[in-house]
């Protein structure tokens, strides 16, 4: 993933060192909590959205970096929190803050990277990225409180799916990739089209992180394999499963069941594929990419804009 940035690589360093600086403070113990998810590595999808969506504009990275560091705290604010909910020991390989430090200290450690965003998003003068940000935000949390709420409810739908996957994963992503070039000038007709290519690479990457979570290894995904399953998350392949599988009341009572060994777990995974309902998945999340990049097709020719052509290749064949 990291040689597709290579356009972007030394911006991305600058990035890394900007969000260290951040994180430093006064407090010993709340620079080591909120710089420890940050030294456990990650993507940084977001910043690289942000900059390669400005680079399809007027690109000075002066305009472009509050954003970018924001949009990663905002996420990474996300993962401590959702650390907390899930109770979720290890992440990225190594243990979370709340298993290192405990639920009250993570959710503080939430808020406050939450809040350090807040403090650079309040440099813009441009209305429209706090607005978004903070529609975002919001949409971000309705998201999570679907996914609670619909825990162990083997009666959702597809359409039930999309709508907590948009607002979890893609609508952040979809303005990572606006407001980049927003804060470098560009028109509606560029900003608009990038929102939309980053909604669809959204969708399809939470489709595919669903498909990984059940047909990968864990020393990739740096958590255990069907944690979504032990956790009652209803995600693509299981609702097809649920729909299509002649075995689909045993994978019901798989789901419910409250103590779930490591043997039913891989029992409702053969399930899910043997149904096709991993293959039906995958091939919903290739729709999602080919819209993405039908997103793209009226921008300037750049090389950010074949850049991001080829991030939603990766995303159709990802294996992490």
């Amino acid at each position: 993933m990291l040689d597709l940035f290579e356009e972007i690589k030394e911006e991305m360093v600058i990035v890394e060192r900007e969000l260290q600086a951040t994180l430093q403070t006064p407090d010993p113990l709340l620079t080591e909590t909120s710089t420890h998810l940050l030294m456990a590595g990650g993507k940084r999808l977001r910043p690289a959205f942000s900059l390669l969506g400005g680079k399809c504009a007027d690109f000075h990275l002066e305009r472009v970096l509050p954003l970018a560091v924001a949009l990663e705290l905002i996420h990474m604010a996300t993962l401590v929190h959702d650390d907390v909910v899930d109770a979720a020991m290890t992440r990225r390989g190594v243990p979370t803050i709340k298993a290192r430090w405990g639920n009250r200290i993570s959710t503080h450690v939430g808020d406050y990277l939450f809040a350090q965003s807040l403090i650079l998003i309040a440099r813009y003068d441009d209305p429209l990225i706090p607005r978004i940000l903070a529609n975002t935000s919001v949409k971000m949390c309705e998201g999570e409180i679907q996914q609670i709420s619909g825990s162990f409810d083997t009666e959702q739908t597809v359409k039930d799916y999309f709508y907590r996957i948009n607002r979890k994963t893609a609508l952040l992503i979809a303005a990572s990739c606006q407001l980049g070039a927003v804060a470098c000038g560009a028109p509606a007709e560029i900003h608009l089209a990038l929102r939309r290519y980053g909604h669809n690479i959204g969708m399809a990457f939470q489709i595919t992180d669903d498909i990984l979570d059940l047909v990968a290894e864990q020393k990739q995904l740096g958590k255990p394999v069907g944690s979504d399953l032990r956790q009652g998350i209803i995600t693509l392949p299981v609702i097809y499963a649920l729909k299509h599988s002649p075995e689909r009341e045993r994978l019901r009572t798989l789901i419910l069941s409250s103590n779930k060994s490591e043997e039913l777990i891989q029992e409702a995974i053969t399930i899910i594929q043997h149904c096709g309902g991993i293959q039906y998945s995958i091939e919903v999340a290739e729709k999602y990419i080919w819209k993405a990049k039908g997103a793209l097709k009226n921008l300037p020719q750049r090389p950010a804009k074949i850049i991001l052509e080829k991030v939603a290749d990766f995303v159709s064949i990802r294996k992490f």
